[in-house]
């Protein structure tokens, strides 16, 4: 399945990125690679239901 992730840039330096079809699902990193890693590894985890 394809997600759209969308990379903001944070305030204090770093990145942070969130999956607007998951609800709250969001995470961060100093670099752009480091953000896309992290939100990449949360985004492929299981769904509970």
């Amino acid at each position: 399945m394809k997600l759209q992730v969308v990379v903001h840039p944070a305030e204090k330096g770093g990145f942070w990125t969130e999956i607007p079809a998951f609800a709250g699902c969001v995470s961060e990193g100093e670099t752009f690679e480091e953000t896309l890693l992290n939100i990449t590894a949360y985004s492929n985890k299981p769904l509970k239901r």
